[in-house]
């Protein structure tokens, strides 16, 4: 025996030497030495000699559990301090009492009666569910059990009609109601958004599709060679007269940034013009911009201050006042960017190129780019929304079908295009895409630049980025009921008006909000309640889940959060379905414009670090604008501790609606359905609360 147990003795027992230490207050296991060959060769080993090796293994074994153990009570501390800091910041938010409509009464243009018919409807559905779900947990400790998402209404007749109680007869004719008049409509309903949300599913995957196939075959728009050899070569022939334009308002926290980075722009001085649009109702921040604008002439640019009392129309109304000047007429080309934007200083000659010899080109729009796009989850998650709209969206429909909807900055427009399709027009909130609808029912092109890049802000709040988010909702129904019948009798093919009205607007503005969160938000945890209608397993959560992976390729560096995207795109359905219907409907908050509040994190400390380290000397006329920039900035910091999160009532509504469906869903066993709604509803409960996005004390 002793051969044999040698010749095992002598396999891959030999293991990497680990020593456990320990170092207060942390332990870490560096080295454990292996078993030697004499603790296997038990006939020729001494019995002392075993024992001893038998008890040191034994020694660090035990070390070895210690140390695994205290990583262990490690990570379950942590979870605790983590769950001990959002119950406080929970604690916070409800002791402050601020809610959204807190907010929305501050407006004076909200109508709050649709908004609290809205938080009613959800209301209503809470209570009822609350009220359901404690009927059905008695019938279930009556004996009442049902599997899901079967019903076998024999059950309902299995006792003798004389033993039932006044419970029985009444959930048995709860059942028959159940089986009879709730099930049908609501099955229906289901199989309805079911079908919508396959062909919006289509309509992604076919998207997707293009876009493999723009990258497969490195399809591009291309400007002419003799453009590009022009701007190489300094001719004077190529270079036309560009107008740039930076509409803002109230927006001292990112003015500075966006001015300096137009007037860096590569572009012959006396081929350009920047007019600075302030719609500014802040007498400091007015002052500073005009400081501004003063310190670049004095360095020789050509840029003017623009200023109007009345700001009539919003961003449309600045933008139609400031084409009314007299010396447009000299320009050919306007290039826009918002506040927050920092173009490249080669920003125009990589689009104007674009123009040149393609008389029928309108529009050359470059793609984002986000300064702040890992600052918190909030951020994250808009960056891969965003990622896919203009990698996927805006590429293929711009290669395709040459019409894509403006974005509002970053891109450079023909004056003669603006002109032809009447200007801009104040009747919805997305001028933009207003323009760009009329522009393309006169027969002008689009290009998309995808390699083109301009930098911007994300909303770092939740509050910001919600407002944002129901007015790029709400216009575009605005702007369906405004020019349906233009696009039905314009002068262009049936299949561009198809992909206006069907693809465009109705698709994927109106049909996308509609089903998300009626399907998901509604229907899923009202068939809890009634398990006669049901949603198989694979609209709840193997499509949905696709979707999201579809979503995240533009962003490959987001795939760890394709969880927490899917469940805050359908927490997001609430306020763009609700945006939807105001602005289909004309109701409430359809024309209310709120400024996207900018934080100005990418050039605040250098901001703050140029005022610190500028010479006196070199100051001149921007000293006073610098320090009282620094003041701003200050004060802001200490206005913005003052600030309190809100608590969003309709959010928290459906938060409790899911997680009350969710726990009617065990009473059936439906696991999938479970841990969707479980999951859906903390999700809600974290937004609901103001848990996600910027924190502020």
């Amino acid at each position: 025996m002793a051969p044999s147990f040698g010749w095992w003795a002598k396999g891959s027992h030999k293991g990497t030497p680990v020593v456990v230490k320990m170092e207060n207050p942390n332990w870490s296991m560096e080295e454990l030495q292996a078993p030697s060959e004499d603790d296997f060769l038990v006939g020729n080993t001494p019995k002392g000699t075993r024992e001893k090796a038998r008890g040191k293994n034994a020694k660090q074994l035990t070390w070895v559990l210690l140390l695994k153990a205290h990583r262990a009570a490690g990570c379950l501390t942590s979870i605790a301090s983590t769950l001990v800091a959002v119950g406080s910041a929970v604690r916070r938010r409800v002791a402050s009492g601020r809610t959204d409509a807190d907010a929305d009464n501050c407006s004076a243009n909200e109508n709050t009666t649709v908004k609290t018919r809205f938080y009613s409807c959800i209301k209503v559905f809470l209570w009822l569910s609350l009220l359901l779900l404690g009927f059905e947990i008695a019938a279930y400790f009556k004996g009442w059990h049902f599997g899901a998402p079967k019903l076998q209404l024999q059950y309902v007749f299995t006792a003798p009609l004389g033993v039932r109680d006044f419970f029985d007869s009444l959930y048995s004719r709860w059942v028959l109601i159940r089986v009879e008049y709730l099930a049908p409509p609501l099955q229906f309903l289901a199989n309805v958004c079911i079908i919508l949300f396959i062909i919006q599913s289509l309509d992604r995957l076919i998207l997707c599709l293009g876009c493999f196939w723009i990258r497969f075959k490195k399809i591009k728009p291309i400007p002419k060679q003799v453009a590009v050899a022009d701007l190489e070569s300094g001719d004077d022939g190529f270079f036309p007269m560009v107008l740039v334009q930076i509409p803002m308002c109230n927006e001292k926290e990112v003015y500075q940034q966006s001015i300096a980075a137009v007037c860096n722009l590569d572009w012959p001085k006396s081929k350009i013009l920047i007019q600075v649009l302030d719609d500014s109702d802040d007498p400091t921040t007015q002052l500073l911009i005009k400081e501004e604008v003063h310190k670049w002439q004095q360095q020789g640019v050509h840029i003017v201050y623009r200023h109007r009392v009345i700001r009539d129309g919003y961003k449309a109304g600045n933008l139609k006042s400031a084409m009314s000047c007299s010396y447009v007429k000299d320009y050919e080309f306007v290039a826009i960017f918002d506040a927050d934007f920092q173009p490249n200083p080669d920003f125009l000659k990589r689009t104007i190129p674009h123009f040149k010899d393609n008389e029928d080109v309108g529009l050359v729009q470059a793609r984002w780019s986000f300064v702040n796009k890992d600052e918190n989850l909030l951020t994250r998650l808009q960056n891969i929304n965003l990622s896919f709209h203009f990698e996927v969206e805006q590429q293929v429909n711009g290669v395709f079908t040459n019409f894509f909807g403006f974005n509002g900055t970053a891109g450079v427009w023909r004056i003669k295009a603006l002109e032809d399709s009447g200007g801009w027009l104040e009747r919805t909130t997305v001028e933009d895409m207003d323009i760009a609808v009329r522009a393309h029912l006169c027969g002008w092109k689009f290009i998309f630049l995808n390699d083109v890049e301009c930098q911007c802000e994300l909303p770092e709040s939740y509050e910001a980025y919600r407002k944002q988010q129901h007015r790029w909702h709400s216009g575009p129904m605005q702007l369906f009921r405004l020019c349906l019948s233009d696009i039905i009798h314009a002068k262009i093919s049936v299949w561009k008006k198809f992909n206006m009205i069907f693809l465009f607007f109705l698709l994927r503005k109106l049909i996308l909000p509609f089903y998300s969160f009626t399907l998901f938000c509604i229907i899923l945890p009202m068939t809890m309640f009634v398990p006669e209608a049901e949603l198989p397993a694979w609209i709840v959560c193997y499509i949905p889940a696709a979707m999201s992976f579809l979503n995240i390729l533009p962003a490959p560096k987001s795939f760890p959060f394709i969880v927490p995207y899917l469940l805050f795109e359908n927490t997001m359905s609430v306020t763009k379905f609700n945006a939807m219907i105001s602005g289909l409907f004309q109701l409430g908050s359809a024309y209310e414009w709120v400024v996207t509040k900018k934080s100005g994190r990418s050039s605040e400390g250098d901001l703050l670090s140029l005022v610190e380290k500028q010479p006196k000397h070199q100051r001149g006329v921007s000293e006073p604008n610098l320090d009282e920039l620094k003041t701003e900035l200050e004060q802001e910091q200490k206005a913005k501790k003052k600030t309190h999160n809100r608590i969003y009532r309709k959010e928290l509504a459906l938060a409790f609606l899911l997680l009350t469906a969710s726990a009617r869903s065990l009473l059936s066993a439906q696991g999938i359905h479970f841990y969707f709604l479980l999951f859906q509803g903390i999700s809600f409960l974290l937004v609901g609360l103001d848990l996600i996005g910027e924190q502020v004390l």
